[in-house]
């Protein structure tokens, strides 16, 4: 079988080829496993600094996926089976301003969550809906996995092309729930989350184990909440406050004032850091390319130390700051999802994990067509959701603003309407007032050439 890889250059690229080359191990994996990758990126020199890491990697792997590498796209889908989207348009570049445009103004400043995601959104959903139709065209069987930022968004605006052959995968909820079954003292194989949400904005309400909802006993726990992330991050008492343990990104809901705070008293936002850090690293691959597989190891160890700082050195969380524990990183892993879903598909491995598909009439209050993060059971037919328990209270009125917001923000990016990108930005709940909103909208455009170049 075939995987094309869009963002082929991108940093987090060998994670995915890894859990490839772990699957080449496996004694259950011997029919329809992936033999062939092939890496789209218009950028040349990051897919050659690719290349140099992906061919280390493999050495010692006789069954390796053989790696090819182009920057067309139509060539890269063609015969492809599944395809993995992790584009960045707009690049890290565009990431800062995401940031800083909204910081500038007071507000929070972060690459999905808030102005920065909903300008993330604009100038994406256009390239995404190409990459849909170009499927349609050239691989119309392939299934295509989306960790595109702002997920849930960007999967929705795929769907209208291409149907539920659209999955958006996210590694926060699956972290999640594995960190809190092993703060329980439980395999994290052997329990069954009661997640809903969307992408970035979920709560986790149960954890069953053999019948048992065993979340209330962690709840109840100081000690085992202060043991992992989302239980330090939030506290034992705003946790208990809303008898459930939200996804990291609701932090910057909840303690939107301390985020901000935070993002602003820091050197650099996450968004520079990470651009000057992978500028190290690709000039560090092209100055001695035998060493590339060990630079970016050594990179990304600096990159997940320092995941969401911000929030562990503000509010609740400020006497815990410092680095992630080595349980918190390595919690999830959205490249062991993609693999799990494309087992599960082409080998009919049935498996349940949280993503991000069509709602149907899974949550109650969201439109059928809107894209929701819940427990999925996946066959060799795609994700079917699980009946998931209505959202009442504040999360259902959140996830349904928010969810409005997100497509206004595809409509308004489809039909490149400045009067609806305008609503987008206005109604978000992180927006204060709709002249924040022109504001927003005017430093977009001037601060992103792609943001300006949809409403030119």
């Amino acid at each position: 079988m075939k995987l094309a890889i869009l963002g082929g250059g991108g940093f987090r690229v060998p994670l995915v080829y890894g859990a490839l080359l772990r699957d080449t191990l496996s004694p259950d994996a011997r029919d329809r496993r992936i033999d062939s990758v092939s890496l789209h990126d218009p950028a040349h020199d990051r897919l050659a600094a690719m290349g140099h890491v992906l061919g280390q990697m493999a050495a010692g792997y006789p069954g390796a996926p053989e790696v090819t590498a182009t920057a067309h796209l139509d060539e890269a889908l063609s015969g492809a089976d599944f395809v993995f989207s992790a584009i960045r348009v707009g690049g890290l570049a565009g990431r800062t301003a995401d940031e800083r445009v909204a910081l500038d103004l007071g507000l929070l400043g972060q690459e999905t969550t808030g102005p920065g995601g909903l300008a993330y959104g604009l100038r994406t959903v256009p390239v995404a809906v190409h990459i849909a139709e170009r499927v349609a065209a050239v691989s119309p069987r392939a299934w295509v996995i989306n960790f595109t930022n702002p997920a849930g968004m960007i999967t929705e605006a795929m769907q209208q092309v291409l149907g539920d052959r659209v999955v958006g995968i996210c590694d926060s909820p699956t972290g999640l729930t594995r960190r809190a079954a092993r703060a329980l003292g439980y395999d994290p194989e052997r329990t069954s989350p009661d997640y809903v949400g969307l992408n970035h904005l979920g709560w986790l309400r149960g954890l069953s184990r053999d019948g048992t909802d065993v979340l209330p006993d962690l709840i109840a726990h100081d000690a085992l909440l202060g043991s992992f992330e989302e239980g330090r991050l939030f506290g034992a008492g705003w946790i208990r406050s809303l008898g459930a343990i939200p996804n990291e990104y609701l932090y910057y809901y909840y303690f939107t004032r301390d985020a901000v705070a935070s993002i602003k008293g820091g050197a650099a936002t996450r968004g520079e850091f990470l651009l000057d850090q992978q500028r190290g690293f690709y000039d560090a691959v092209a100055a001695d390319p035998r060493s590339a597989y060990e630079t970016w190891q050594r990179v990304r160890r600096e990159r997940d130390a320092t995941y969401m700082k911000e929030s562990r050195n503000s509010g609740d969380a400020r006497d815990v700051a410092g680095e992630r524990d080595a349980a918190d990183v390595d919690g999830g892993g959205y490249e062991g999802v993609a693999l799990a879903i494309m087992a599960a598909i082409a080998r009919n491995e049935r498996s349940t994990m949280i993503l991000n598909v069509r709602n149907g009439s899974t949550v109650d209050g969201l439109p059928p067509e809107a894209v929701v993060e819940v427990p999925c059971l996946v066959d060799a037919g795609g994700p079917h959701p699980l009946t998931a328990r209505p959202l009442t209270g504040h999360p259902l009125g959140l996830v349904q603003q928010v969810k409005a917001v997100e497509q206004v923000t595809i409509r308004a990016a489809r039909t490149r309407s400045t009067r609806l990108a305008l609503e987008a930005f206005a109604l978000h709940p992180l927006v204060d007032s709709v002249s924040t909103a022109r504001v927003l909208l005017d430093g977009y455009r001037r601060r992103i050439p792609e943001v300006d170049a949809l409403f030119r």
